[in-house]
């Protein structure tokens, strides 16, 4: 054997002895039952890790538990063997549709591990049967299946349960033995707290219940408070140490993570951060490694990136995000389990409960938004007895957050960023010309990383003004900076990005046929559409505001409105009377302009009219009413006129 498999499989033994306590299964008391010993044995499963020395003696004796240990520190077994147990030292068996155990966790993921794990100890139950209840399957099946077989023992997410338990009234809760949250600080983060109150409220008080979860939030602790009857705390720390290359121990101090992990940073730039990325998968080349990104658009576009680079071409590389379809979800999960080495690109989705098999290494290349998530992630490594390492990339001005991570007890040593690192980006680049798909893969990712940014709940220590957009862009690979508010609206730094020359990005293609073929045809189309559009359509019109119904005027408007009427044609009347005096128009314009002469030309008058007098008599009529009103404005004008003409005489 080598020196270094040797150091390797002393360095494991370590871990295995720190591990686990002295205490074994078969001699914990309460005492379990043989059948359970026997199941634990075959699972390879003989001494107690920490909290499972100390949550199952509670549980078996009558306690409510609310526990908080290090991810991968046996928590599944902790509620696991005490379920089982009570409900094998029940008098009676069960009766068919009597629902004796309850075990609630966030996702579909964990609680389909769950009950997994906890078949070989279902099964030691006579008489007794479970059923997983999780999103995504027939709810109308699960519901006919219940209420003709029944179950004792459900296994489920929140909303599955809450839905089977307002929907179906054939199954009995009052006999109740025990309630386990696992995972208690997500089912709130997510969002379940209505649910998880009304469930409660269906169950009798008394009964055992046990709250596990790695942290222990101030939402975590309000529910205890309200599921909970004095509850026993178990918390659990463990001591860092990790083991360094010449065999020397550092003492870090107290962590909330396990005890065969070792946890590191490095910081770089971001123009240089995807670079040091490939280089460092490299290097642990042969290994089970999981890389955690900040939004599912960069999970779908570096796992189609990163197969394209040179160095890990033939690297087995598997997509894991929310957004995906559960079978597909369920298909990726099942083909990096079954990896000895791979690469899982992935979100927080996986970052909890996930029992993944022998992973070596967890790489953060984004550090998680919730700051609590970081623990979670680091822990899908160095799980039970096994060691494990990790590492998380940081900018240049996110380096105060190695300090907050040691205050919440999570210590880190530093790792330097590689000198010999090659720069993928021309890489990305020449993959973006040729395929369009890689090119708009790459602005979705950078857009959404961005606003994720935004949303850091350390955002004293992950500024997002201060994101170097240019840098950050040719991180990504980018051939050009995509128009987005947060660059338009915000000065944010453009510097470090060296765009592509001569090149047109609309006629860049799909590597795809089918896909490009789609695409011209709707270029066409639009075009086409465009064409036959008049050129003043093409100009947006300002929408025509509709006219306000007219309302109906009352009396008094419509006699104002006629007595305005009469008063401006006396004035009219009075001004062409005050011309024909002046000698300004003769009496034949004064007729016509009047309305009482005939309007055509073909017959002169010669002056001689009779009814002349007639209409200077009238004239002075109307000069006498308007002078006898006295209110219009024009009448006024008339006679101030008139005044000063006979002040000048």
């Amino acid at each position: 054997m080598s020196s270094s498999s040797s150091l390797a499989a002393a360095a494991a033994a370590a871990a295995r002895k720190r591990a686990l306590t002295e205490q074994k299964f078969s001699e914990l008391s309460p005492a379990l039952s043989p059948e359970v010993v026997k199941a634990l044995k075959s699972g390879g499963f003989r001494r107690c890790t920490p909290v499972q020395a100390a949550a199952i003696p509670l549980l078996l004796s009558h306690k409510d538990v609310a526990v908080d240990a290090a991810t991968g520190s046996g928590k599944t077994l902790a509620f696991v063997v005490p379920v089982v147990e009570i409900l094998r030292r029940r008098p009676s068996l069960p009766k068919p549709h009597e629902v004796l155990g309850i075990i609630i966790s966030p996702t579909r993921e964990l609680s389909l591990q769950i009950y997994n794990v906890a078949q070989p100890f279902f099964a030691t139950l006579k008489g007794a049967t479970s059923m997983l209840l999780v999103g995504g399957l027939d709810i109308k099946a699960e519901l006919k299946k219940l209420e003709e077989e029944g179950a004792n023992i459900l296994v489920g997410t929140p909303g599955k349960l809450f839905d089977v338990m307002e929907r179906l009234d054939t199954l009995n809760y009052k006999n109740l033995e025990i309630l386990i949250l696992d995972e208690a600080d997500r089912l709130l983060d997510l969002g379940f707290q209505k649910q998880i109150t009304s469930i409660i409220s269906k169950l009798p008080k008394l009964r055992r219940t046990g709250l596990f979860s790695a942290t222990q939030t101030e939402a975590v602790k309000e529910l205890a408070k309200a599921g909970l009857r004095n509850p026993v705390r178990v918390e659990v720390k463990t001591e860092a140490k990790p083991t360094s290359n010449d065999g020397a121990q550092q003492e870090l101090g107290p962590s909330k993570t396990p005890l065969g992990l070792r946890l590191e940073y490095m910081i770089c730039e971001a123009s240089n951060k995807s670079s040091q990325l490939v280089d460092f998968l490299v290097q642990n080349n042969g290994k089970k490694i999981m890389v955690y990104f900040a939004t599912c658009a960069c999970v779908d576009y570096w796992a189609v990136v990163l197969p394209l680079l040179n160095s890990l071409k033939g690297s087995p590389i598997i997509p894991y995000h929310g957004k995906m379809k559960q079978g597909a979800r369920e298909k990726a999960l099942a083909s990096f389990s079954a990896l000895s080495s791979g690469i899982l690109v992935c979100t927080d989705v996986a970052a909890r409960g996930l029992d993944i098999p022998h992973v070596d290494l967890i790489v953060q290349y984004d550090p998680p938004q919730d700051p609590n998530v970081f623990i979670h992630r680091a822990g899908r490594t160095a799980r039970y007895d096994k060691e494990g390492d990790a590492i998380v990339f940081l900018l240049p001005k996110e380096d105060t957050y190695v300090e907050f991570l040691k205050r919440r007890c999570v210590p880190l040593t530093e790792r330097e960023c590689s000198t010999n690192a090659v720069d993928i980006v021309p890489q990305i680049r020449t993959a973006a010309l040729e395929d369009r798909n890689v090119m708009e893969k790459g602005l979705t990712a950078f857009v959404s990383f961005v606003r994720a940014y935004k949303e850091h709940h350390c955002s004293y220590i992950f500024r997002w003004k201060d994101l170097e957009i240019g840098k950050l862009a040719m991180e990504y690979g980018l051939l050009q900076i995509p128009s987005m508010p947060e660059v338009k609206h915000h000065s944010l730094s453009l510097e470090g990005f060296t765009p592509v020359d001569d090149v047109d990005v609309t006629k860049i293609k799909y590597k795809d046929k089918a896909r490009e073929k789609q695409r011209q045809k709707t270029l066409k189309r639009k075009a086409e559409e465009l064409a036959q559009k008049p050129e003043v359509e093409k100009k947006k019109k300002a929408p025509e505001k509709p006219e306000k119904p007219k309302r109906k005027k009352t009396g008094k408007q419509r006699q104002a409105v006629q007595t305005k009427e009469d008063m401006d044609e006396l004035a009219h009347e009075y001004r062409l009377l005050k011309k024909l005096k002046r000698g300004v128009i003769d009496e034949d314009e004064y007729e016509k302009l009047t309305g009482f002469g005939d309007s055509d030309d073909g017959d002169s008058s010669d002056g001689s009219d009779p009814d002349l007098d007639e209409r200077k008599e009238r004239g002075n009529k109307v000069l006498k009413k308007v002078r006898q009103k006295g209110k219009t404005k024009g009448s006024r004008i008339f006679e101030g006129r008139n005044k000063q003409k006979t002040r000048r005489k």
